[in-house]
């Protein structure tokens, strides 16, 4: 069954739903997706800031798949994205003070 997902909250429901589902307890999941229970617990509960590629391997851990309904205008972009990959991201420069020792 395919269920839209708006928010992380939804992602938790979803993932603890299906752990319940499957008789798991989270410490188990948690060991099996080489993840924290912590986070797995964190994740459940719709935190906002976890690792998405940690999310992806507790997903695959339960079996679910994420599918992305892209609008068909974002074809073209996302097959010459495939084809040339994406440019190396520039190191940031760190911003250098100006500021010599203090006189005292």
């Amino acid at each position: 069954m395919k269920i839209p997902i708006g928010s992380t909250a939804e992602l938790g429901l979803l993932i603890r739903a299906t752990r319940h589902a499957h008789n798991l307890r989270l410490d188990d999941v948690a060991g099996s997706a080489n993840v924290g229970a912590v986070f797995v617990g964190d994740v459940e509960h719709g935190k906002e800031t976890v690792q998405i590629g940690r999310v992806f391997r507790l997903l695959d851990e339960l079996g679910l798949k994420v599918i992305i309904d892209i609008p068909q205008s974002a074809l073209p972009e996302l097959e010459k994205l495939k084809k040339t990959g994406l440019k190396p991201r520039a190191l940031r420069n760190k911003k250098k003070t100006t500021e010599g020792p203090a006189n005292g």
